[in-house]
């Protein structure tokens, strides 16, 4: 399977921005698809740069899809507060888009698409542990997306097209385009900035967590798993050691970074997010996915990074870190259409 040649939409996020140099360490030919919305939001180091085209997802033509043996689809609004700015964008950009790119990526002969999916497609699910067959209880524009996406994506499946959904848990990790409005970065980064591990919910609330690291490796045993393994398949991304409620990773955060405290919000409610995960399919389907982090190595390797390049409180509550701040702040320098493409194609690149 070496030698494969991979397009992934969204190698400049949070999560591309890792995985692409594994991919390459591997042997795969890799080329990036990105609008570059994040490109001002680096985090340290700017990863190596691969061949790549600036292209907003919705806007790919069959062309653009031909000759790659798989897609690995990333590219999207990322995260509940930013899909909630714009319901309908991001049922174009999360949704349809996605549904598109799957269509002509059938057309142009591609064989593997791997979608980037999400747990928080169980949504509101209380404390039952969740497999691949739960229902799905989407609370929010994101995860309403991803559910839309599964299902149409699963009824393009034939004989020449594969796709396949990995429903990642809540990532974190440090990445050169990092994100402050992941859980565990975001406790980390407001304990070392402000010596408070700020909690805005009761604390009760569920989530599995898995290191950026561990998503790229899932994709990469997917990209080598025999196709009767994982066709038309989905697998939730994760380890079952891994479900956290929110109390117990502020707990973890308290131990690794010194003389801070827990604060909760006055107020804070339990977040209706609130899912745990069951991983036994992954472990059994996809032998290769060997996920190698926790949440204190995490923890651990976030404190160091944040001490090491500097992180205020400005920073991770600002427009650099939080995607949706650094969308409104594209639109209101009208850099920005109200469909969030770029007026001018001629971006300052990095």
């Amino acid at each position: 399977m070496k030698h494969m040649r991979l397009l992934i939409t969204g190698h400049n996020g949070y999560i591309g921005a890792v995985l692409v140099p594994l991919l390459v360490q591997e042997g795969y030919d890799v080329v990036g698809l990105d609008s570059d919305l994040y490109l001002e939001c680096l985090f340290g180091e700017a990863p190596p740069a691969i061949p790549s085209m600036r292209k907003d997802v919705r806007d790919v033509t069959v062309d653009d899809l031909r000759g790659f043996d798989a897609v690995l689809h990333l590219a999207a609004l990322s995260n509940d507060p930013l899909g909630n700015l714009n319901p309908e964008l991001t049922h174009d950009i999360n949704y349809r888009a996605s549904v598109r790119l799957a269509e002509l990526a059938c057309q142009a002969g591609v064989s593997r698409f791997i979608f980037s999916s999400s747990c928080s497609t169980y949504g509101a699910a209380g404390d039952a542990v969740l497999d691949e067959a739960a229902e799905f209880n989407p609370v929010t524009p994101y995860a309403q997306s991803k559910v839309l996406v599964e299902r149409d994506v699963a009824r393009l499946a034939n004989e020449q097209f594969s796709p396949v959904f990995l429903r990642n848990a809540t990532a974190y990790g440090v990445s050169p385009y990092i994100r402050f409005d992941l859980v565990l970065n975001n406790l980390v980064a407001w304990a070392v900035a402000t010596g408070r591990i700020y909690i805005k919910s009761d604390g009760t609330p569920w989530r599995p967590i898995i290191h950026i690291e561990d998503i790229a490796r899932a994709f990469i045993a997917a990209l080598r798993a025999p196709r009767e393994a994982v066709h038309n398949q989905a697998f939730n991304v994760g380890s079952n050691s891994e479900n956290y409620q929110v109390r117990d990773l502020a707990e973890i955060v308290r131990e690794t970074v010194p003389d801070c405290r827990i604060d909760y919000a006055p107020g804070g409610e339990p977040d209706k997010r609130s899912y745990r995960v069951n991983f036994d399919k992954i472990a059994r389907r996809l032998p290769d996915f060997k996920p190698v982090w926790d949440a204190r190595k995490g923890a651990q390797e976030l404190y160091a990074a944040y001490q090491r390049i500097g992180v205020t409180l400005e920073d991770f509550e600002g427009p650099r870190y939080k995607r949706i701040d650094r969308i409104k702040q594209l639109l209101s320098r009208g850099e920005l259409d109200d469909t969030l493409r770029w007026r001018n194609q001629s971006v300052p690149v990095q």
